[in-house]
């Protein structure tokens, strides 16, 4: 059985990686030092609580371990915190990326998945976009992602080792069992937040913009089952032991969905209406964003199951109404 490195494999997209790949014969040694990740999402192999930045206890880990692989998603990921705090993303996402390449370069690790995103494109020129598209993020966690790619390209160059930068567009979802789901604070993804509003949790729905040039006037985005992005980080470390090149794949479904479909299917899973209010555009936020993932499902053989939005938006449903409470009961008791 091979061994991987997670880390941040504790979080939204990390553990539910973990749970794909002890599915598909791997051992998960989740790294994370738990400022945002959760320890009871740890399920499917070790826990070594630590942060990037100690290079001992890292190094030790590796060395504990001796991982065939690394899949790396340990950052920050909120942009207007990033914004905000700009040397808090270049401190945590480039400086502990540097460390994590510098310590596997040293202990002979030769294949890396690194969790990146659609932030790097910055402005959309064309849809649906591609891995060509110029790369200009427009803040700071979208520039510290494009970073950390560009040291892996060097990386390879220098030293061998080889990677794959998953750019993911609108993660989405929750693992069908139950078991893990999505528990961010503060929340921003659109999904719980629509699900938290048709439960009387939070306050109306904002709806960021109603006078877009696209078919209901809302923003349209491209949601990405967190099942479905677990499955293209096994296929990328697959694509890495058959030898495969350094590349950069978009993960999503090619298909856009609008705000109010949004809030139309969390509505028809919820059995009621999504309270939600017109608000102004965010600055930045473009009208479309809907990705070519072509790249990924002829170099790694990805392709989304979850193709049906309804489908998503039910897998979330039951982890809040469920398997959320749960973890929250139990951290309040």
């Amino acid at each position: 059985m091979k061994t991987v490195l997670v880390t941040g494999g504790a979080g939204y997209v990390g553990s539910h990686t973990c749970k794909v790949l002890a599915g598909a014969g791997w051992t998960p040694v989740t790294y994370d030092n738990l400022s945002r990740g959760h320890r009871d999402a740890v399920r499917w192999g070790p826990l070594v609580v630590g942060d990037l930045a100690d290079r001992d206890k890292l190094r030790s880990a590796i060395d504990r371990y001796a991982p065939d692989a690394i899949v790396h998603f340990a950052a920050y990921t909120y942009v207007g915190e990033s914004v905000g705090d700009p040397a808090l993303y270049y401190r945590n996402n480039v400086t502990g990326s540097l460390a994590l390449i510098e310590s596997a370069v040293e202990a002979g690790v030769r294949n890396m998945v690194f969790s990146s995103t659609a932030a790097t494109y910055g402005n959309p020129r064309y849809m649906p976009l591609d891995e060509d598209h110029a790369t200009q993020p427009i803040n700071p966690y979208g520039r510290s992602k494009l970073v950390v790619e560009q040291m892996l390209d060097d990386a390879d160059q220098a030293y061998g080792l080889r990677s794959v930068a998953l750019r993911y567009f609108n993660a989405a979802g929750a693992d069908p069992d139950g078991e893990i789901g999505e528990d961010h604070d503060p929340e921003t993804h659109a999904i719980p937040l629509a699900i938290q509003a048709a439960l009387g949790q939070r306050p109306p729905f904002q709806v960021f913009g109603t006078d877009y040039q696209t078919r209901d006037g809302t923003a349209i985005r491209d949601y990405v089952h967190v099942m479905d992005l677990a499955a293209a980080h096994v296929r990328a470390l697959e694509y890495l032991g058959k030898g495969g090149a350094t590349t950069r794949c978009n993960l999503g479904t090619g298909s856009g969905t609008s705000v109010r479909e949004l809030l139309d299917a969390v509505g028809r899973v919820a059995g009621r209406p999504v309270p939600h209010v017109a608000a102004p555009r965010r600055e930045g936020d473009p009208a479309v964003l809907v990705a070519s993932a072509d790249r990924a499902k002829a170099v790694l053989g990805w392709q989304p199951r979850f193709a049906e939005l309804d489908r998503i938006v039910e897998t979330a449903w039951r982890w809040h109404t469920g398997g959320l409470t749960r973890r929250r009961q139990e951290a309040a008791a």
